[in-house]
Parts: C-alpha cells; sequence; structure tokens
C-alpha cells in the first residue's frame, strides 16, 4: 500500500503486479453465527471465495458495514471488522479500508481485488465433455444456519460446526486452479450447489450430472431438512431451476432440497478432465481439503444447458 488511512485520505492507492489482470468481486449480508468475530471472519471468506474461484489471487479489500451504532455495542462492531481482518491477513491480502453506514440491521462483508493471470482463468463457460465435478466443502449451511437463528436444540453445536466450514478459506482450491490450468469453477453460496451448477452448464452448454448420494453433507442437515428447517431461499432455488433440472426416479427429494440449499461461504465445484481426477483430490487432500467427486459433464455443445440429478 502506498498511501492508506493513516492521513485519513479518501482513497487508497497500492502497487499492483506487472502483467496480472484483475479480479474484482464485492459481497456482504446479515449475520447466519451469534459470535461477531466469527460472522466477520464467515463474512469476510465468503466475499474472497469469488477471487479463488477464478483462480485467482486476494490483493487487497475493502470493508462494507452497516450497523445500529445508536442500538448496539460498539465493540461488537470491533470484533466484527476484526474477524473480517484476521481473515484478510490470512489470505495475505491487505485491508485498504472501507466505508460504514448507520443502518437498522447489521450487514458486514467486504470489495475484494484480486490478481490473474489474463489467459489462465476460469469461469462458468469452460466445461467439456467428460470433465468430473470436484466439490470443497459439504452443502448444508442454509439449512443449519436457519437452526441456530431458531434457537434449535443443538444450536451450539451446529454454529460451531457452521463456523468451521464457513468460516474456511477456498485458497487451497484456489491453488489448484493455478497448478493443474482448469478451465471451469465456481463457488457455491447463495444460488445453492444446484444453482451454481445449472449456471455453467448454461454458459457452457453442456449437460451437467450430480450423483445425490456423493454429495457430502453436514451433520443434522438432513434430519433438519426433514422437519422443514430449510430457508425460503432454498425453495426459491429449487423453483428457479426447475425448468432446467431433471431428477431421476428413486432421488430422495431432502437430498435434492441440500442440494439447492442456500449457502454462505460455501466450497467450490472444480472441473477437472478425467484423466485428472486423482491427481487433483490427492493435491487437495494432501494440504488439508475435502475433494469429492460429485457428478461430472456428460455432452457439451448442447442449445440448451440441462442439469441432471440422479441417484
Amino acid at each position: 500500500m502506498l498511501v492508506g488511512t493513516a492521513d485519513n485520505e479518501d482513497a487508497a492507492v497500492l502497487s499492483f503486479p506487472s502483467g496480472k489482470a484483475i479480479v474484482q468481486t464485492l459481497d456482504f449480508f446479515t449475520p447466519i453465527v451469534n459470535d461477531p468475530y466469527r460472522f466477520g471472519q464467515i463474512a469476510a471468506a465468503n466475499s474472497l471465495s469469488d477471487v479463488y474461484a477464478m483462480g485467482g489471487t486476494p490483493w487487497c479489500a475493502m470493508n462494507i458495514v452497516c450497523f445500529p451504532v445508536k442500538s448496539m455495542p460498539k465493540d461488537m462492531l470491533s470484533e466484527i471488522i476484526r474477524g473480517g481482518y484476521d481473515k484478510i491477513v490470512e489470505a495475505g491480502a491487505v485491508l485498504a479500508g472501507g466505508h460504514s453506514v448507520e443502518d437498522a440491521e447489521i450487514k458486514y462483508g467486504l470489495s475484494v481485488t484480486g490478481y490473474v493471470d489474463a489467459d489462465a482463468y476460469t469461469s462458468n463457460a469452460g466445461l467439456q465433455k467428460g470433465d468430473k465435478l470436484i466439490l470443497t466443502k459439504p452443502v448444508g449451511t442454509g439449512v443449519l444456519a436457519t437452526a441456530v437463528k431458531a434457537k434449535w436444540n443443538g444450536a451450539e453445536e451446529m454454529e460451531e460446526l457452521l463456523y468451521t466450514w464457513a468460516a474456511r478459506l477456498n485458497n487451497v482450491g484456489g491453488e489448484l486452479i493455478r497448478h493443474m490450468g482448469l478451465k471451469a469453477a465456481t463457488d457455491v453460496t447463495g444460488f445453492g450447489l444446484g444453482g451454481h451448477l445449472l449456471e455453467m452448464a448454461q454458459a457452457s452448454k453442456a449437460k451437467v450430472a450430480i450423483d445425490s448420494a456423493a454429495v457430502p453433507v453436514l451433520d443434522k442437515a438432513l434430519e433438519l431438512a426433514g422437519m422443514g428447517l430449510v430457508p425460503e431461499g432454498s425453495h426459491a432455488n429449487r423453483l428457479h431451476c426447475k425448468n432446467a433440472t431433471e431428477v431421476a426416479a428413486g432421488v430422495d427429494s431432502l437430498r435434492v432440497d441440500l442440494i439447492f440449499d442456500a449457502q454462505t461461504s460455501g466450497g467450490l465445484v472444480l472441473a477437472v478432465p478425467e484423466a485428472r481426477v486423482e491427481e487433483a483430490v490427492t493435491f487437495l487432500e494432501e494440504r488439508g481439503e475435502l475433494a469429492t467427486v460429485i457428478g461430472e459433464v456428460l455432452e457439451s455443445g448442447t442449445e440448451c444447458g440441462m442439469l441432471h440429478i440422479r441417484t
């Protein structure tokens, strides 16, 4: 950082790696856990994820804060920002400032700038027939967050599990993208696993299959979904994708709900050529990451992208 916030400047000035292209993203949301520090970490990890999903490296970030300063203690705000800052530092990026407004509801997130080689990034449009799909985090954060907000029995344990996964950076998946030169990837956030895969299928003009039983699920998420603790956004995801989604006979409806569960700071879906799947799984697992093959690209070059959910 060449010029920052120390002298009350209105903008920051940073150097930038020569010959690189910019990856720019922004995301913020309301709390999904009760601990403000952990909320800050989760929100920051979620914002950073879009850079990793394109094979990029985070470079700098700016805070986006909405806070009811007249009705809630300022130390709560400090803890949220501290959580976000620690996650930015973990990512190797610089906090370059930010902006806050007074609001009736807490909201926090980041605007993130990253860098990537101009000819070596992933996109939704890069799927190829035969690619295998690897997922790096389990689904179900939307269901668990709903249970935590409802103070369901075991909410403290569920919040701990939610934090463990949602605050986890997707940096290793980003490393794999660069290491293997992958062409297609996405992170799994509010549109759910199914929604984001359908976006990839449509952008790539491909038909994508998910093996529902192979999709890793957070502990208790299936049980809670069976009790009706599925967030409204998850139902909206499933309805929105209905006309471009095929569900095979015998697929558990609750698993379909979780495939469309609205995630916060979910994992990456990495499209890997079949011949290199073992290499990719080994790369991720040796670095402590989950690496589950959840499906494949059945066709490419079709007129309309489709998602097929099979047993």
